[in-house]
C-alpha cells in the first residue's frame, strides 16, 4: 500500500487489504509481546537464579532485580565464595506468549486447586448471564424510553436533566446500596451493570432518533399518522439500523463494568478465577482469562454484525463489522 492509500480519507479498501489490514493490527502486538518476552536486551529487568552459590537467601528459580544480583555477585567475590549464577528474565507478571497459550489448553483442563472453587468455564458462564441480564433489563427500559425521549420534546425536557445528572455518577458507587436491597449474589451485579449502562443508553438512543429526517415525522402527522402509528411506521423502521450499531456499542461498556460489578458481594465468575489465579500468581492463567474476555467480546460484535447484515440488508454501513 502506497501512502496515499494509507493516508486515503474515507475510501473503501480492497478486501485483500482489509484482511492484511485486520490480521497486522492483531500481529503487531503480538510481535511487540514475543520482543519483550524472548530478546534479554529489550528489557529483561530481572534474573532467574539457577545457582545461588554462596549467597544463602537465593534459592534456584527465584527471580531477583539486576541491581540485587550484581551486588551479591561482587560480595561473593570479594569473599572468594561462588557467585550466584543466573539468566536474564522479565517479572512473573509479565508471561511469555507460549505461556499464555499453554495456560488457554490448561484452565479448561486443570482441575481448581480447591473444591469450593468452580472451572474457568463455570466462571466465564456466570460472568455471561450477570451481562445478559444486566444489558438486557437495561435495553428493555432505556430503548423504548430514548425513542420516546428523540421524538417527543415534552418527555425529553422531563426525564433528560434528571439522567444527564445521575449518569455522570459511578455505577461502582451504588455497590453497598445495591447489596443491602438486593442481597450479595448476582443481584447487585446486575444491578450495576444496569446502572452503568442505562443512563447513557437513553442519551444515545434519544440522539440517534433525533437524527431521523424530520420531514418524514411532518409529513406522517399531515397525513394523519397517529402517534402510535408514527413510532411504527415511520420512527422505528428510520433508525432501527443505527439502534442496532448502537446496542453493539453499549454492550461494550456492560462488559467494562463486569470487572468491578462482580466484586460487589460474593466475588464470582471470571473475577474470581482471575482474582484468585492472580492470588496464587499464576500470570499466565490471568492473562488467559482476560485474552478470554476479549475473544467473547469480539464474537458476539461480529455476531451481532453478521445479524445486522441480513436483518437490515438496505443499509450500507460505514462502519467496519
Amino acid at each position: 500500500m502506497g501512502s496515499r492509500q494509507w493516508f486515503a480519507v474515507r475510501q473503501s479498501v480492497t478486501p485483500r487489504n482489509r484482511r492484511m489490514l485486520t490480521i497486522g493490527s492483531f500481529l503487531l502486538p503480538l510481535l511487540l509481546w514475543c520482543l519483550v518476552s524472548y530478546v534479554p536486551f529489550v528489557w529483561h529487568p530481572q534474573v532467574k537464579i539457577t545457582d545461588p552459590g554462596g549467597v544463602g537467601f537465593l534459592q534456584p528459580g527465584m527471580q531477583v532485580s539486576r541491581a540485587v544480583f550484581q551486588a551479591q555477585v561482587g560480595a561473593m567475590d570479594k569473599a572468594g565464595k561462588k557467585p550466584p549464577e543466573g539468566v536474564r528474565a522479565n517479572p512473573i507478571y509479565l508471561p511469555a506468549p507460549d505461556q499464555v497459550a499453554k495456560a488457554f489448553y490448561t484452565a479448561f483442563t486443570t482441575p481448581p486447586q480447591m473444591r469450593s472453587e468452580k472451572w474457568l468455564y463455570q466462571s466465564l458462564w456466570h460472568s455471561i448471564q450477570i451481562i445478559f441480564w444486566g444489558f438486557f433489563l437495561s435495553s428493555l427500559i432505556g430503548v423504548p424510553l430514548g425513542i420516546l425521549c428523540g421524538t417527543f420534546t415534552p418527555i425529553a425536557r422531563l426525564t433528560e436533566p434528571f439522567i444527564e445528572f445521575f449518569r455522570y455518577l459511578p455505577a461502582p458507587a451504588f455497590g453497598a446500596l445495591a447489596v443491602a436491597v438486593l442481597g450479595i449474589f448476582d443481584g447487585p451485579k446486575i444491578a450495576i451493570i444496569f446502572i452503568g449502562t442505562f443512563f447513557q443508553q437513553v442519551l444515545v438512543i434519544a440522539n440517534t432518533t433525533r437524527k431521523l429526517d424530520l420531514s418524514l415525522l411532518e409529513a406522517a402527522l399531515t397525513l394523519g399518522s397517529s402517534r402510535w402509528q408514527l413510532l411504527k411506521r415511520v420512527v422505528l423502521p428510520g433508525i432501527l439500523p443505527d439502534i442496532h450499531r448502537d446496542q453493539r456499542i453499549l454492550l461494550g461498556w456492560a462488559w467494562t463494568y463486569l470487572i468491578v460489578a462482580e466484586l460487589v458481594g460474593t466475588s464470582s465468575g471470571i473475577t474470581w478465577f482471575i482474582t484468585q489465579q492472580a492470588r496464587y500468581k499464576n500470570f499466565e492463567n490471568v492473562y488467559a482469562a482476560i485474552m478470554i474476555i476479549g475473544f467473547i467480546g469480539v464474537a458476539t460484535d461480529l455476531f451481532l454484525a453478521w445479524l445486522g447484515r441480513r436483518l437490515f440488508p438496505w443499509e450500507q454501513s460505514q462502519t467496519k463489522a
